[in-house]
């Protein structure tokens, strides 16, 4: 997959998983407090990367040892049946166009097949997975993973090189099988990924694909089908040369919605601003909120409070943000909730034998209750849409949008 949006990456893809799943990535993944703790017991595979040895991490023929080991359990792993989540660009990043894929994922993959020959195992496949965030840095966006077919992993003709392997040996596959399968990945991936020039273009052919669909009466309804009518649209006006008149003027309405924390689901059917607030569904949520937050707040509202903070205080890129905000999700059942029940129940009850069934019911407690708050919170986040939506409809922008809709729609058959 793709990848844009730092450590959520790899846990989006885990969860479609029911297979053990494995994971390689930089090495400070592995040694940093709380993290290392848990990517160790997940199994994750450290790689010191050259950005690392320049910062002296190591020697070339330390970081060569580590990195062979870990490609060489990874290619036991996977001839295993183990499920591996790579990010084959090698970092994280914000463009909207796949980097280069680094060759490490396709040279432990071609020895995962020669390894799972030579035991009589099923031969592993390689599965590329589109990853498609609404907005990927923020909090509670929609996403959609998307697979599809698996592309074949070609068996090493050499005997020799294959009983290595199996020995315990790490051997290099020769470049003339990895650099093809390299590039095949990369077609497949490019298809899988927005493949636009920038953001502002992508945003453009939601936009375009959201019209198309309202000029046909069947509006997009989820993430999947405006990813899928954004694509069909890319198809279509791939063979032009530059952009085009449609283009030009969706990319302007497409970033006058997104300079005002909106998309293309803001306009109705006749291409007009949604200009009705949905007060209802505000009053709901905050009712919702409150009823949870005398739990929710106490358990995890520090941890809320501080990955916001941080998130958006990041130097470290955009991608970041979100990172900071599954560490405070992910943390608070691992440390602090455990703790606040555990102090909670030794003032209220002290040490008793029914402790252990207390710290249970508390801890299901707190989950059931963040559902719940969360619940509210995105009933809040949807009156707070459709209000930016009635705001921009009475605007000068929104009349602008209006326009350029109107402008767009006659031209919106050369994407037949």
């Amino acid at each position: 997959s793709t990848h844009i949006n730092g450590l959520v990456d790899p846990l989006a893809l885990i969860n479609t998983q029911e297979r053990r799943v494995i994971t390689i990535g930089r090495h400070d993944l592995m040694t940093m407090p709380v993290i290392g703790w848990i990517t160790r017991r997940m199994g994750s595979q450290p790689v010191i990367r050259k950005a690392e040895l320049s910062r002296g991490v190591g020697d070339s023929d330390f970081a060569k040892r580590i990195n062979q080991r870990s490609l060489l359990t990874m290619s036991h792993c996977v001839a295993s049946g183990h499920a591996a989540i790579v990010m084959p660009e090698g970092k994280s990043h914000q463009d909207s166009k796949l980097h280069a894929l680094r060759t490490g994922p396709l040279r432990f993959t071609l020895n995962a097949a020669c390894i799972a020959h030579q035991k009589g195992l099923p031969a592993p496949v390689i599965q590329p997975v589109g990853l498609h965030f609404r907005c990927h840095h923020w909090f509670r966006t929609d996403v959609y993973v998307e697979f599809s077919d698996p592309i074949r992993i070609p068996l090493l003709p050499d005997e020799d090189h294959r009983k290595r392997l199996i020995n315990g040996e790490w051997v290099e596959p020769p470049a003339e099988e990895v650099i093809p399968l390299r590039d095949r990945l990369y077609d497949e991936l490019s298809i899988l990924t927005p493949d636009a020039p920038d953001w502002e273009t992508y945003r453009a052919w939601h936009l375009l694909g959201h019209l198309r669909a309202n000029s046909s009466g069947t509006p997009l309804r989820t993430l999947k089908e405006e990813v899928l009518a954004a694509r069909f649209v890319r198809e279509r006006l791939r063979p032009s040369v530059g952009d085009s008149e449609l283009v030009v003027d969706a990319r302007e309405a497409a970033e006058i919605l997104y300079s005002n924390d909106l998309d293309a689901r803001a306009l109705d059917q006749s291409g007009r601003i949604k200009a009705k607030p949905r007060w209802m569904i505000g009053v709901l949520g905050v009712l919702v909120m409150l009823l949870a937050s005398p739990i929710t707040i106490p358990s995890t509202g520090l941890q809320a409070f501080v990955a916001w903070y941080a998130g958006d205080r990041t130097d470290e890129g955009l991608d970041a943000r979100t990172t900071h905000h599954m560490l405070g999700a992910g943390l608070s059942p691992l440390i602090f909730w455990p703790a606040i029940c555990l102090a909670a129940i030794f003032l209220i009850e002290g040490v008793t034998p029914m402790s252990p069934v207390y710290l249970a019911i508390s801890m299901v407690a707190i989950h059931i209750s963040n559902l719940v708050f969360l619940r509210g919170y995105d009933m809040w986040t949807d009156f707070a849409t459709a209000s930016r939506s009635a705001k921009l409809a009475s605007s000068d922008q929104g009349r602008r949008v209006e326009e350029l809709v109107r402008s767009i729609n006659p031209g919106l058959g050369a994407l037949k």
